[in-house]
């Protein structure tokens, strides 16, 4: 922990004891939303501040520039790809495959989200999907909600597959030199019997509210999907412009950029090919979202300067007196529940050499820790489904969502997401005992 004002005047617990009680204050205000989350959390980081837990320039290096980076820019390509009516040319495509029937849609458009949030990264994802699962969910009339949920849960679990799917992944394989294969083997199967399970139980959830009018499914699959683009020559140059920026976060690693530099390039590209007006396409930005991004860093950043994060994490590897299965076990566990209240990147930053340090007193073989790494993975990038504020990806639905008149309630999305996190959880749990243990 480094050195802050408030050492001279009550030492590490009273600092502790400050960070934790503005962020319990402010998660409280976050879930009743009793004023707007942007708000709340930039007003809960001004007061990490002004009580002396972090200096300005110490708030500014927390907050993670790169996911704030990356959501703009996704957020301006996006933008300016919708403008050319693809969106709705996939909706009305994706319907007629599965003759309008929202419930198959719903399981359809989650798959996908899945799939490509193994491929991209579960915010670029969502970016690209939330769009057409709104277009369709109007179209045929039909309560949006069970698509958002669904393709939420999906995007973290998807991501949970492969290196590049989540930041927590991309951390553990930065500091382990653990593959991209490594990733897959190992995490692959447990993702897909988590989706299958969530895609099965969301069919019962949902099969008898997902209805909508036979006229209305006519309808849609009567049109012609083509008439939908209004401008060929903006779809190609989005296109052209989204493949390069999809194989730039492929081969990132390769070419030494980080994603937002890539998300930011292929943005600032994009508008000097179309030409279009700066200030109108600036308005697709959803500030909002990206200042509640900035105060949250900021707040976890006071309980990681002040040490609190250290000390629960230290606490709870003690619990476990080294034995291997309950590590790995308590590592999923306190991992799933604390990157649904948390952002994960600083916990995983805080377990990695705490795993390190353990397998070295432990005397674990590189072989024997691996478990210890898969628990962190799959309890970091799943426990982001428990609430509302877990994941980059949920509140960048919220977001599109409020901004087209939808708003998505803390309670209405906990009331889903935690008992299907539990859910993943124990399927996490049984995988990793049944496989390495």
């Amino acid at each position: 922990m480094l050195n802050h004002p408030l050492k001279n005047y009550g030492g590490l617990k009273m600092s502790i004891g400050i960070a934790a009680s503005i962020f319990v204050i402010s998660y409280f205000f976050i879930i009743t939303e009793k004023f707007p989350r942007a708000v709340t959390a930039m007003c809960g980081a001004s007061l990490m501040i002004i009580s002396g837990i972090l200096t300005q320039a110490k708030a500014i290096e927390h907050i993670d520039w790169n996911t704030l980076g990356l959501l703009i820019g996704m957020m301006l390509i996006v933008d300016l790809t919708r403008r050319s009516g693809i969106f709705s040319f996939l909706a009305i495509w994706v319907s007629k495959k599965v003759k309008g029937n929202p419930l198959l849609l719903m399981l359809a458009l989650s798959l996908l989200t899945a799939l490509l949030s193994a491929c991209l990264d579960n915010v670029t994802t969502v970016l690209l999907i939330v769009p057409i699962t709104l277009s369709i969910a109007e179209q045929l009339e039909t309560a949006p909600l069970p698509f958002l949920f669904s393709q939420i849960l999906m995007s973290n679990i998807g991501g949970t597959a492969t290196l590049i799917g989540d930041p927590p992944n991309i951390m553990i394989a930065g500091q382990t030199g653990l593959s991209f294969m490594d990733f897959i083997l190992n995490l692959g199967p447990a993702v897909l019997l988590i989706i299958i399970v969530t895609l099965f139980l969301f069919y019962l959830v949902y099969r008898h509210q997902l209805i909508t009018r036979e006229e209305l499914k006519v309808k849609l699959t009567v049109q012609n999907e083509w008439h939908q683009i209004k401008d060929f020559a903006l779809l190609k140059k989005s296109l052209t412009v989204l493949s390069l920026v999809i194989i730039g976060f492929s081969l990132h690693s390769i070419l030494r950029l980080e994603t937002a530099s890539i998300a930011l390039g292929g943005a600032m590209l994009l508008m000097l090919w179309t030409r279009e007006e700066p200030e109108d396409i600036f308005l697709a930005i959803e500030w909002p979202t990206l200042f509640f991004f900035a105060g949250l860093f900021v707040l976890v950043g006071g309980l990681v300067e002040t040490g609190a994060l250290d000390y629960l994490a230290k606490w709870s590897m003690g619990l476990t007196s080294g034995n291997p299965l309950f590590t790995a076990l308590l590592i999923l566990v306190i991992s799933a529940l604390l990157s649904s209240i948390l952002d994960n990147i600083p916990y995983v930053a805080t377990m990695i050499p705490l795993i390190q340090k353990l397998a070295l007193l432990s005397h674990l073989t590189p072989a024997q820790t691996q478990p210890l790494w898969w628990a962190l993975s799959l309890g970091a990038c799943l426990g982001g489904n428990g609430t509302l504020v877990g994941a980059s990806a949920n509140l960048i639905v919220a977001g599109i969502a409020e901004k087209n008149g939808l708003k998505i309630r803390y309670s209405q999305f906990f009331k889903v997401g935690f008992p299907f996190m539990l859910l993943s959880i124990v399927i996490s749990a049984s995988y990793l005992i049944l496989r390495y243990f």
